[in-house]
C-alpha cells in the first residue's frame, strides 16, 4: 500500500523524532544506517520533505536533519500524503478513475471503510505521540530481519 519511499520517509521521521532532542542534526549516515536505507535515497527524501517544511536540515560538518516543536506535531498521515498522495486515503481500491458513492466498483463500499480506518489510524500517530513511546527495540525501524536472526524464541 505505502510506495518504498513512503516507507523510508516515515522510518527516517520516526527515527529523528526518536533523538533526544529532536533538534539535534542527525547526519544523514546515521539515519540511513538506523533505518537500513541506501544513503542517497533517503537524502534525496529528507531533502524533498525539508523543502515542502515537514523537517527541518543544517549543513556543515555537524549538519543534518532535525525537528521544530512545530514538526513533532506532524501526522503519519500528512508525511503519507506529502511522499505518496491522498490516493490512500481517497482512491478507489481498485485503481478506477470513476469510482464514486453514485458509481460505486464492486468493493468501494467495504474498501471506504478501510480507507477510514487507516485515515483514521495514521493521522492519531504525531511524531510527538511517538517520542514519547516508548520502543522495545531501536532496530524496529531497520527494513532488514537481520537482528531477529539471532533471537532465540524464533
Amino acid at each position: 500500500m505505502l510506495s518504498k519511499t513512503c516507507q523510508y520517509a516515515l522510518r527516517a521521521m520516526i527515527y529523528i523524532s526518536k533523538q533526544d532532542p529532536p533538534t539535534r542534526p542527525v547526519p544523514i549516515k546515521e539515519i540511513a544506517r538506523s533505518i537500513d536505507s541506501p544513503e542517497l535515497f533517503i537524502a534525496k527524501i529528507l531533502q524533498d520533505l525539508s523543502r515542502q517544511g515537514y523537517v527541518s536540515s543544517s549543513k556543515g560538518r555537524s549538519g543534518g536533519f532535525f525537528l521544530t516543536a512545530a514538526q513533532m506535531e506532524i501526522s503519519l498521515k500528512e508525511i503519507i500524503i506529502a511522499t505518496d498522495g491522498d490516493q490512500m486515503f481517497l482512491g478507489c481500491g481498485l485503481g478506477l478513475e470513476y469510482c464514486s458513492e453514485k458509481r460505486p466498483c464492486p468493493i468501494h463500499f467495504k474498501y471506504k471503510e478501510a480507507r477510514e480506518k487507516l485515515s483514521e489510524v495514521y493521522g492519531s500517530f504525531t511524531l510527538l505521540n511517538l517520542h514519547s513511546l516508548e520502543m522495545k527495540d531501536p532496530s524496529a525501524l531497520r527494513r532488514s530481519l537481520e537482528p531477529l536472526l539471532f533471537e532465540t524464541n524464533i
